[in-house]
């Protein structure tokens, strides 16, 4: 059964090296296949890994997704400041809302800006989702890179399951301060005298501004107050403010209004000159109708006082002066106090070895306690010459009338005597 069976020959030497190790048939040829299909199915598995590798980016895409996309919509934009200046720093909040009903979207990268309006902070890059009909909002930290003008950077969202979405934000860089106006000051003003400034301050910008503060500083004045603080300005608001200044000498008063606007400080200033000259509405007292008259070496000076200004002269006094010795009863009279057009009269009494003339000094107070004085001379030379027949004179007057008295009186009692002897 075997006979057809052709035995397997081996070589007759026991070296099996590889030289001389049998060959079998065919076996060259399964070699050659099996590196082919190991070939194969290497590049099949790089094939399918790129092809997993590509997947997150198009695989959860389709047309339901791409239509939930379409109704995600930015619904609002603020921008705190509301308007910038060059170089200001600010945030901006941009409101996104889902306007699907019943699907959320999913969102990948969102971010803002340009080369003008720039962002400083961190984009948001981790994902998140938003609800059916909810609103998310992402907050942005900028700076304006940019002169006077309307600008729009660009804010956008990128979806997970479709494409982005871009949206034009649109901000304003102003660089119009706050102004300062003087409402009412003195024409001139006085050493010492204290003078009320009212200011304004307006906003001119198209957003508030806040922590609003006046400050007022001079070298040789007073200034009360010093500082003022307005707080916040709306959008075309104004407020008056006032203060005193009492100076000593002549001298730019330095007003500063700082201010924030969004977190950025500005400020502006105006100098307002304090030059002295003479001041058109202060008290004006005049001394007028004077009458010189003497009597036993004391002279008599009488007059009024009118107030030819504008405002009230206080505490109003009229005394004499060396060489004049004064004397009572009038030493110095107080007139009092005096309102515009209004007088009162005087009276000083004096002694002197003058025969000339003599200073009359008139004195006054302003509402601030201010002391003003004026100086007359006052001829008395006449006075004087005259002075030894009239008081001779006067002497006489007396004389005369005691003795019309005595004659009365004792030609009444002859005629009593006479009388009764009858």
């Amino acid at each position: 059964m075997f006979s057809n069976e052709k035995p397997i020959a081996f070589p007759a030497s026991r070296d099996l090296t590889v030289k001389n190790r049998p060959v079998l048939l065919g076996a060259e040829n399964v070699l050659s296949t099996c590196f082919a299909i190991s070939r194969f199915g290497i590049f099949l598995v790089l094939i399918v890994t790129m092809g997993l590798l590509a997947l997150p980016v198009t695989a959860f895409q389709t047309p339901e997704s791409i239509v939930a996309a379409g109704n995600v919509y930015v619904s609002n934009v603020t921008y705190d400041p509301g308007s910038f200046f060059t170089d200001d720093t600010g945030t901006v909040v941009v409101f996104v809302t889902n306007g699907n009903s019943d699907q959320s979207v999913a969102l990948n990268h969102v971010t803002i800006g340009d080369k003008d309006i720039r962002l400083t902070s961190s984009p948001y890059d981790s994902s998140t989702n938003i609800g059916p009909l909810q609103k998310q909002s992402f907050v942005f930290s900028v700076v304006a890179d940019a002169p006077d003008g309307t600008y729009y950077p660009t804010f956008s969202l990128s979806f997970r399951d479709a494409d982005s979405l871009y949206s034009r934000v649109p901000v304003q860089v102003d660089n119009t301060p706050l102004e300062l106006t003087v409402i009412d000051k003195p024409d001139t003003f006085v050493q010492g005298k204290r003078e009320t400034i009212y200011l304004q301050v307006a906003n001119p910008r198209k957003n508030d501004v806040r922590s609003v503060m006046l400050d007022v500083s001079g070298t040789g004045v007073t200034v009360n107050p010093e500082k003022i603080f307005i707080g916040s300005l709306a959008p075309g608001a104004k407020m008056a403010v006032n203060f005193t200044v009492t100076p000593d000498r002549e001298t730019p008063l330095v007003l500063t209004a700082t201010y924030n606007n969004g977190n950025n400080p500005h400020k502006v200033t105006m100098d307002l000159p304090i030059t002295f000259g003479i001041d058109k509405k202060q008290a004006n007292p005049v001394v007028s109708n004077i009458q010189v008259t003497s009597s036993a070496g004391i002279y008599h000076i009488t007059g009024d006082v009118n107030n030819a200004g504008l405002e009230t002269a206080n505490t109003v006094t009229v005394t004499s002066l060396s060489p004049a010795l004064p004397q009572d009863p009038y030493k110095t009279y107080v007139v009092g106090a005096l309102k515009p057009d209004d007088f009162g009269s005087f009276e000083v009494t004096f002694s002197t070895n003058s025969t000339s003339s003599i200073p009359i000094q008139l004195s006054y107070k302003d509402t601030d306690g201010n002391l003003y004085t004026s100086v007359q001379d006052v001829k008395i030379s006449e006075v004087a010459a005259n002075s030894p027949a009239s008081g001779g004179s006067n002497l006489l007057v007396p004389i005369i009338a005691v003795v019309i008295v005595l004659c009365v009186c004792i030609g009444g009692w002859y005629f009593y005597v006479r009388r009764n002897k009858k």
